[in-house]
């Protein structure tokens, strides 16, 4: 309990206060224990908060709100063209970030929790050397938890130090609307990016070195999406890789080179780079300590996110894939249980994955590219049979469950259309609970909603589905 006095022994250093840091922080000073956050930022938050997860999903939603209003002209509703004001949006974004991290700050001390704002490494398996401005102070502690999470990567001929050339932190400055905009990744992060300045203006053209988007995710969810992006962007260019960039008199010059070996070049104002990112494990002093850490600089864990050094705990993106905010959550309080001598394992059947794109896309547990064909059956109730998806002029999406052969149950879980963030919740309960389904198909959903089309899909399986007939596979 907050305020309680700690438990002999159990001074609490963690490193990093983004949505692995902060959760461990809060939950172990609820739980009794002496904490010490320590973060470059006056307040909680992290990249997730300040830079990534929160400011990008608002912006998105502003790009959703224009583009609905150019939809609406096929119901007979039309508002004219947005005028767009950059700087009121640019404070809007800002001010939600703002409002997120006071928010965990006033929480911080409501907990208990004492912050520092500065730079830790270690010093030894139970010291910390934290810079804070000018001055370097020592802070002792019985466990450590890193969460130092991870930062964009601009590889190879895409290292290129220009202001014309942004990583996803400079693309949510927002500070101005390209006319041509490259974006150098077909993932998840450059396709959010990518429509929102398309949404803003901006003449889109995204590259990808795979033959498809979003590599990783089964092909039939991102099938969709890719048929909506082509009529958002400019140009969608697959198989092809940028074998050079350089600074030009009128913005970027690239060089495209095409799978066939076909090259060319193109001049964009700007170019964002979204390729990917690297865990932030560098100048953690970790030298100093037992922590190992693999060939991609992740911190190499136990299942209770312990390290090779037994007072040191890691969680978040600098303890491996996926890097999802709500992953690092769960570990950072499997981490602090496993501090406090419970019985924790950070063994989770499902993590769920969205993507913020319009249609969303969202997953969990086994994907279909990944399950084995004779152990699974595949069952796909897709929205045009569905009278909510219809009245919203949205029978893009697409419903699936992959069960396992003979037992039914739930495997996994995918989804593609409006709100698909939200209906996953849905699927990660069924996949954790070991769910059959029968139980999604008796399970009774109200009608009409998007969430009808989880049932559907079951009831698909069965044969029963009032409004869809489909073959088995």
């Amino acid at each position: 309990m907050a305020g309680a006095s700690p438990p002999a022994g159990k001074r609490l250093a963690v490193i990093g206060a983004g949505p692995g840091g902060y959760p461990a922080a809060f939950h172990a000073a609820l739980r009794g224990l002496d904490v010490t956050l320590i973060d470059e930022e006056e307040n909680p938050g992290g990249a997730c908060t300040y830079r990534g997860c929160i400011p990008s999903k608002a912006l998105l939603h502003a790009a959703r709100v224009i583009a609905e209003s150019h939809e609406a002209r096929a119901f007979g509703l039309d508002f004219g063209e947005p005028r767009i004001d950059l700087d009121a949006l640019r404070e809007w974004k800002d001010s939600v970030v703002r409002r997120l991290t006071s928010g965990l700050g006033l929480l911080r001390g409501q907990r208990n929790v004492r912050p520092i704002v500065g730079r830790a490494h270690f010093s030894g398996s139970r010291s910390l050397r934290v810079l804070c401005g000018g001055s370097l102070d020592e802070v002792g502690f019985d466990h450590a938890v890193i969460a130092t999470g991870s930062s964009p990567v601009r590889p190879g001929p895409l290292a290129l130090d220009s202001p014309r050339v942004m990583d996803s932190t400079g693309a949510l400055e927002l500070a101005d609307v390209p006319d041509r905009l490259l974006v150098v990744g077909g993932g998840y992060i450059g396709l959010e990016m990518g429509t929102v300045y398309a949404a803003l203006g901006s003449k889109v053209t995204v590259v990808e070195m795979l033959p498809g988007l979003l590599p990783g995710v089964d092909r039939d969810l991102v099938k969709p999406l890719a048929t909506h992006l082509a009529g958002v962007f400019d140009e969608v260019l697959l198989n092809t890789r940028v074998t050079a960039m350089a600074e030009a008199e009128d913005g970027i010059r690239v060089r495209l080179a095409a799978a066939g070996g076909a090259e060319s070049e193109r001049t964009f104002d700007k170019a964002l780079v979204a390729v990917g990112r690297r865990p932030n494990s560098d100048g953690l002093g970790l030298e100093t300590t037992l922590v190992r850490t693999d060939d991609r600089g992740f911190l190499e864990t136990d299942g209770q996110r312990r390290t090779a050094e037994p007072t040191i705990f890691a969680v978040g993106d600098v303890a491996g894939e996926p890097m999802l905010a709500h992953k690092a959550m769960h570990e950072a309080r499997v981490a602090v249980e496993a501090i406090l001598g419970q019985p924790a394992a950070f063994e989770p059947a499902a993590i769920p994955a969205v993507v913020f794109t319009d249609p969303e896309i969202a997953w969990c547990g086994l994907t279909e590219a990944d399950a084995p064909a004779d152990h699974v059956e595949v069952v796909r109730y897709p929205w045009r049979a569905s009278g909510r998806a219809i009245t919203l002029a949205r029978p893009e999406g697409l419903t699936k469950l992959i069960l396992e052969k003979g037992s039914e149950r739930v495997l996994g879980v995918g989804i593609v259309g409006p709100n698909a963030g939200e209906l996953i919740a849905e699927g990660t309960l069924a996949v954790e609970m070991g769910a059959r389904a029968s139980d999604l198909q008796l399970t009774i959903h109200a009608h009409p909603t998007l969430s009808e089309t989880v049932m559907e899909s079951a009831e698909t399986f069965f044969g029963t589905s009032a409004h869809y007939i489909a073959r088995r596979r």
